[in-house]
């Protein structure tokens, strides 16, 4: 981990002789930068100050994690651990953020190479001349406002007999050197993504934010009809994350680009079918904004531009269960509300269509939900920086909570006709919708995020139709 480590090189790199490199050391000149506050930076403070108030008297250690492996020799684009970026807004390699007893803070980052070692010119991950300029200690500690020092000093600050409290799973480095607790760090971890579930103003800007750029990668989506016709899903998942990349740090998760059929895959991404006049494409799609934080919405598109008499039953449906969802999203309801409301449309819906092999009443009873063969999922999860926001939460905060002022979740009910459903009559089978918006909980009720999208089957053909050239 320090700056005298031999440097991350590969077999066919070319040798340094010592003339090269002593070459190399001289003649940079320095490029120090002042950087203003982060906007995060007293949102942050005061995060890790709720943090230490929940666990008094001891060490709590929160890594951001390292790069890791695409292939061979190659790595994925790195992107920060949620809970470390949101306790310190840092988005760099390596870094670890540690709260001591006394509620102080230290972030130990691995800051850009000194010239008067090879790794800047020869190191393949951080060298600045291979990976590109990494922000010095004080670059960061301005920008972020937390005291700065080089996580090679990480490992002796961590020795001792000091209680520690550690997120494990980010750093295998970070691990090996605290003994695990695992009672201790599990509920570190629920405590830290607890704390995420209400969102402070700062959070909800970036949300919409997300919110609009995903709204953008719609649009340009049906804008290049002709291309998404030619050349399929994939070009859908091309032309969304090059809205992504443009406007933000990247996609939120894997775009799910379903044609036909594939739109009953729940988690369809390998995105590599047609796009065929006649059907329709369910697109779940979000945008991640630089400060990480994610969009995720749904529509469920006709390829033709306006939908099919059978088409737009099943939509309408879907959309009412939405709408019943949405309605359910107040303070004080229960986080499971828009999801049983949403359910109950469907399963009135299926009921009408024949489709229930029990009352409407007995297939919503929670010992039946039969119903659930043609809707698969929940119909709402939280959002924020990460797409299934605050995961480590316990029930009693979060599934089997209420909901609190600037909670955002997803509303997201579907229908869903497996092709090879034999319960169903053959015009439904391969045909699968979904529509999701992200809705912010208010005083008086929901605000939709994501409204800027049309929603109404009316609307979505209105839509298409003056964006398709």
């Amino acid at each position: 981990m320090g700056e005298e480590t031999k440097p991350a090189t590969e077999s066919h790199d070319p040798s340094v002789p010592e003339a090269w490199s002593a070459f190399m050391r001289q003649g940079w000149g320095d490029r120090e930068l002042d950087l203003p506050a982060h906007p995060i930076t007293p949102y942050a403070a005061a995060r890790r100050a709720r943090l230490a108030d929940a666990f008094p008297g001891e060490r709590l250690v929160i890594p951001a994690g390292g790069y890791k492996v695409r292939s061979y020799d190659t790595d994925y684009r790195f992107r920060p651990d949620t809970a470390h970026t949101y306790f310190t807004g840092n988005q760099t390699s390596d870094a670890v953020l540690v709260i001591e007893p006394d509620g102080s803070s230290v972030l130990y980052a691995r800051p850009r190479s000194s010239r008067e070692t090879d790794e800047f010119f020869r190191d393949r991950v951080y060298g600045e001349l291979w990976a590109g300029r990494r922000p010095s200690s004080r670059e960061i500690s301005d920008s972020l406002g937390i005291e700065v020092r080089h996580v090679d000093q990480l490992e002796d600050t961590l020795r001792g007999g000091v209680k520690t409290r550690v997120l494990r799973g980010r750093s295998s480095y970070v691990d090996g050197l605290v003994a695990p607790d695992e009672t201790l760090d599990a509920d570190f971890a629920r405590v830290a993504s607890e704390m995420r579930l209400v969102k402070d103003d700062w959070e909800v800007a970036q949300l919409q934010e997300a919110c609009d750029i995903t709204a953008f990668g719609f649009e340009d989506s049906v804008r290049e009809w002709p291309r998404v016709l030619e050349f399929g899903e994939r070009w859908i998942e091309g032309t969304f994350f090059r809205r992504a990349r443009a406007m933000g740090n990247d996609i939120g998760y894997d775009s799910i680009v379903g044609g036909g059929s594939h739109a009953t895959t729940l988690h369809w991404i390998d995105n590599t079918g047609p796009i065929t006049p006649g059907t329709m494409v369910l697109l779940d799609m979000g945008v991640e904004g630089r400060n990480l934080y994610t969009a995720d919405v749904t529509r469920t598109l006709p390829v033709s531009g306006t939908y099919t008499p059978l088409q737009r039953d099943l939509y309408d449906l879907v959309h009412r269960a939405q709408e019943a969802g949405i309605a359910a999203v107040r303070p004080g309801a229960a986080f499971r509300a828009a999801h049983h409301a949403a359910v109950e449309v469907l399963a009135h819906g299926l009921g009408d269509m024949g489709l229930l092999p029990v009352s409407v009443e007995e297939a919503l009873d929670e010992n039946s939900k039969v119903y659930s063969r043609w809707t698969l999922h929940g119909v709402s999860h939280m959002l924020g920086l990460d797409v299934h926001d605050c995961g480590a939460a316990s029930k009693e905060a979060y599934t089997e909570g209420t909901l609190a002022e600037n909670m955002v979740l997803t509303v997201e009910p579907g229908l869903y006709f497996q092709e090879d459903d034999l319960l169903v009559p053959e015009e439904l089978r391969g045909i699968g919708i979904r529509i999701e918006d992200d809705i912010l909980v208010r005083p008086e009720g929901a605000q939709n995020l994501s409204a800027s999208l049309p929603r109404t089957s009316g609307d979505v053909e209105a839509w298409m139709g003056s964006l398709i050239p």
